[in-house]
């Protein structure tokens, strides 16, 4: 087997071990918090230092690994995924629901910081490793991307499961020792391929010139809040009500079904990320079909909005809504698909994980938006402000990305 594609196999790994627990450990946090009584607003919090970690990460992470190299950062994703996960089984019952919330938004802030560490690296380095060739750049960025969603969609089930099952300080160890060993088998299994530090890397260069990658950041800014918009808080404290109170589900059995769709969806999404090259059939050369995919996305939640709005609360409602959210998905997919090979394809590779960096610090952003607005529009207005909010910042995705040329 080429080295490169050793490599790229070994990048993989670790960044599907990585994602595994990045996803238990989101719905774990969300479901044990919620079970607490923690309002939607309370909930949101606990995800705001995750998020504001990102932006700030992405931006020096790029530097670091210009300066320390990639498997360097990789490495440091994964080991402070596990210290965060070790962390998180101190949380003590007894403590105030404010302490509660500082600890967890901390624990959870060390955790954004390992989750960017190591996309930024897996990102970057499929730009280096992915052979010449018509769509190669494509297929291997779509199928990384892919794969990895729908590997942290088996872990909101995972969470959701280990939740019900062995409790949260035991799934926090679980999941921390499972990560180990994943640290353990890439660091020794690692093939060459991947560069690299240098030094004399300004800090500065992590800030883009290029027109294009700053028109990108910010469509890709916009796209993802209006995934997190929903997904966040919103549906899964709807789904959560609508199952223990309209249906008599017992909580435990509520986190399964909860947890077994969002899992779903993100399964769901990550397959049709990986198919966006066949789906497409050509790889795209500007953000032209991103804007039109991003304008179409638009209309799914404005017509859920409604349709929560009209009709009353029943299985057939629910139905509805499963069905117009997988819709989401699949658009939302390709549309992430689609930025996630713009930005390889525009990145220098001399500069690659600092183009990638700043590009995924406007993901971050996205993803704090979203949270916020989350947690506040379900608080305000239920799921049809959540669903509004997601339809406006699709549609200014779709605006920020027929500016690309």
């Amino acid at each position: 087997m080429p080295s490169g594609l050793r490599a790229y196999g070994a990048v993989t790994a670790a960044y599907w071990g990585f994602m595994l627990t990045d996803g238990a450990l989101r719905m774990l946090v969300l479901l044990h918090f919620n079970s607490l009584g923690f309002s939607p607003v309370q909930l949101a919090w606990l995800f705001l230092l995750y998020e504001v970690a990102g932006i700030v990460t992405n931006l020096s992470a790029g530097w670091l690994a210009a300066r320390f190299g990639l498997t360097s950062t990789l490495y440091a994703g994964l080991a402070l995924q596990i210290a965060a996960l070790v962390a998180l089984t101190q949380l003590d019952p007894a403590w105030s629901i404010a302490a509660s919330v500082v600890f967890v938004m901390a624990v959870q802030g060390l955790s954004g910081v390992a989750k960017d560490l190591a996309k930024m690296s897996s990102k970057s380095a499929v730009k280096l490793l992915a052979p010449e060739g018509e769509g190669a750049l494509f297929r291997w960025v779509a199928l990384l991307t892919g794969s990895k969603n729908a590997v942290k969609g088996l872990g909101f089930f995972l969470g959701a499961a280990l939740l019900a099952g062995v409790g949260f300080a035991g799934a926090a160890w679980g999941m921390a020792a499972a990560l180990s060993l994943v640290l353990v088998a890439v660091a020794l299994f690692m093939p060459a391929g991947l560069p690299g530090g240098m030094k004399g890397v300004k800090f500065t260069g992590v800030w883009s010139r290029d027109a294009r990658i700053n028109r990108l950041s910010l469509a890709r800014m916009f796209l993802f809040g209006a995934r997190d918009c929903w997904f966040v808080v919103g549906i899964p404290v709807y789904f959560g009500a609508v199952l223990t109170g309209e249906m008599g589900l017992a909580p435990g059995t509520a986190f399964f079904w909860t947890g077994g769709f969002m899992a779903g969806w993100i399964i769901f999404y990550g397959a049709i990320q990986a198919a966006a090259p066949r789906l497409l059939r050509q790889a795209p050369a500007t953000g032209r079909t991103a804007a039109l995919w991003a304008a179409g996305l638009s209309l799914v939640p404005l017509v859920l909005a409604l349709a929560v709005l009209w009709l009353p609360v029943s299985l057939a409602l629910t139905g509805l809504l499963v069905a117009g959210l997988l819709l989401f998905g699949a658009v939302f997919a390709v549309n992430s698909a689609l930025h996630s090979y713009l930005i390889l394809a525009f990145a220098k590779a001399e500069r690659v994980t600092m183009d990638v960096g700043f590009y995924y610090m406007a993901n971050a952003a996205g993803r704090l938006l979203g949270t916020l607005m989350s947690g506040l529009s379900y608080q305000l207005g239920g799921l049809p402000a959540c669903l509004g909010a997601a339809a406006l910042m699709a549609a200014a995705s779709a605006l920020a990305a027929r500016r690309i040329a």
